[in-house]
């Protein structure tokens, strides 16, 4: 068979319950739902560490963030590694990276493996971006999400279209500070944004670690705001003005994604490459829109710890497929190897998943995932650091709380503190129950389960966690 060419389209904090294919309430995204309608939807995709910098690492290396180095936001990837782009390069495969790379910068961490890069300065500008390229720096008129597109239909034009290719499209948008282009800046104008179900979380019952986190509504800047709180306001009517503002102009932004989204579709189309080509969507974690009150990400609760991802193939996956077996961003690596015919090196501890796209999951695949986050009290939004497992039916979490020395974390440590969630009666986890009588042997087996998680991936508990 044919080797398959390969488009992954990566955005950054989009969240699931953004994609009208995920039944989003809140907005619709056609072009991104051509994807799902055309192949496979999956609906328990993780991220093994929710901030960009470290899953951004987890997926180009098929390994975890203390095996990779790339623990936190200050924590620059050693471009020596190998990834998927270069064993793909290797392999024959034309390759290219356009938009967010965020691993750092330098002889030691600019993009290796492939044939032609550009992309933006740690998280780059909406308007007007910067880019860092082999010939230097240079500056782009425009907005982003055009812009990155606009450079990737253009390496695919020049290609040699006798050999096969793999392009990473790497958005920038959603991120904070959320700034639309000017053809989506009026849109939701008129509209109200219903807030989400958690929207008024009082923390009551978790852990303390969500009560101290640094990113609610009130926590929003005026950067993010773009214009003064009207005056005359209560608390409670401040709160949901802040929450409009930042949640309009957060779809504003996913609104350009989905209509690049589809320019790169139509162009494939066009080709008359649909059939040949593996099209990715995901983002490097997910995002709260809310969601507990919040924004950002980090916490390892479902809306930070989903990541959309929607793959089409026509020549492995039935359109309009759903998957619902677990998936990590560390099984990226070797999925994408194992479609491009390439073996993929032992030392990756990520799982190929070509199995699933082809609705044949196997008897032994992964029924838990293990997480970790360690920028202990980041400056930015004071999430403590924590690591925990993820089984179908529920989630135990350790706050470890000890910063370890890492880079971008902060001190001092705390004695740790458990949540256990149960994610069929509560899926919004809004109930700890750890401590329920009910509950003591789930806690036991959970705890088994997650050191089982950690001795396999060669990760060490902390004492007491």
């Amino acid at each position: 068979m044919r080797r398959p060419n390969l488009v992954f389209i990566m955005s950054d904090d989009h969240a699931s319950h953004a994609i009208s294919a995920y039944g989003s309430r809140i907005n619709q995204t056609p072009h991104l739902d051509r994807i799902a309608d055309g192949g496979m939807r999956f609906d328990a995709c993780f991220c093994t560490n929710s901030i960009c910098t470290p899953s951004r690492a987890a997926v180009l290396t098929g390994t975890y963030n203390h095996v990779n180095g790339v623990t936190t936001l200050e924590t620059p990837m050693d471009n020596t590694l190998v990834t998927y782009p270069k064993l793909m390069q290797a392999a024959g495969y034309q390759t290219a990276i356009f938009g967010k790379w965020h691993l750092g910068h330098g002889p030691n961490h600019d993009p290796t493996g492939f044939d032609e890069w550009a992309v933006l300065p740690d998280q780059g500008l909406y308007h007007d971006p910067d880019f860092h390229t082999p010939g230097g720096r240079i500056v782009v008129e425009g907005y982003a999400t055009d812009i990155i597109t606009d450079m990737s239909l253009r390496w695919l034009d020049q290609r040699d279209p006798d050999r096969p290719f793999a392009l990473m499209i790497h958005h920038k948008a959603p991120h904070r500070p959320w700034e639309p282009d000017a053809a989506h800046a009026s849109t939701y104008e008129d509209e109200h944004i219903p807030e989400p179900e958690t929207f008024w979380d009082d923390y009551e019952h978790r852990a303390t670690a969500a009560e101290v986190a640094e990113m609610r509504m009130m926590d929003l800047n005026e950067a993010d705001l773009k214009e003064p709180v009207p005056g005359g306001l209560t608390q409670a009517e401040e709160v949901s003005w802040r929450y409009q503002r930042y949640i309009k102009d957060y779809l504003r932004v996913v609104a350009s994604i989905d209509d690049n989204v589809g320019r790169v579709l139509d162009w494939l189309d066009d080709a008359g490459l649909t059939d040949d080509t593996v099209v990715v969507y995901t983002s490097d974690q997910g995002f709260f829109l809310g969601d507990h009150g919040w924004f950002d990400k980090r916490f390892m609760y479902e809306e930070s710890l989903s990541m959309p991802l929607l793959m089409r193939y026509p020549a492995m996956i039935q359109p309009g497929a759903e998957c619902r077996e677990m998936v990590l961003n560390v099984d990226f690596a070797p999925t994408f190897l194992e479609l491009a015919g390439i073996d993929v090196p032992t030392h990756m501890q990520g799982t190929s998943f070509v199995s699933l796209l082809k609705g044949e999951p196997p008897p032994d695949w992964q029924q838990a995932m293990y997480y970790r986050y360690w920028m202990h009290q980041d400056r930015d939004h004071n999430v403590w650091a924590h690591y925990g497992v993820r089984t179908h039916r529920h989630k135990l979490i350790c706050y470890y709380n000890d910063p370890l020395g890492q880079p971008g974390a902060r001190g001092p440590a705390s004695p740790p503190e458990w949540e256990l969630f149960d994610l069929e009666s509560d899926p919004f986890e809004m109930r700890n129950v750890i401590d329920e009588p009910a509950y003591e042997q789930t806690v036991r087996d959970l705890r088994r389960v997650l050191e089982e998680l950690q001795t396999a991936c060669g990760d060490e508990p902390i004492a007491g966690g």
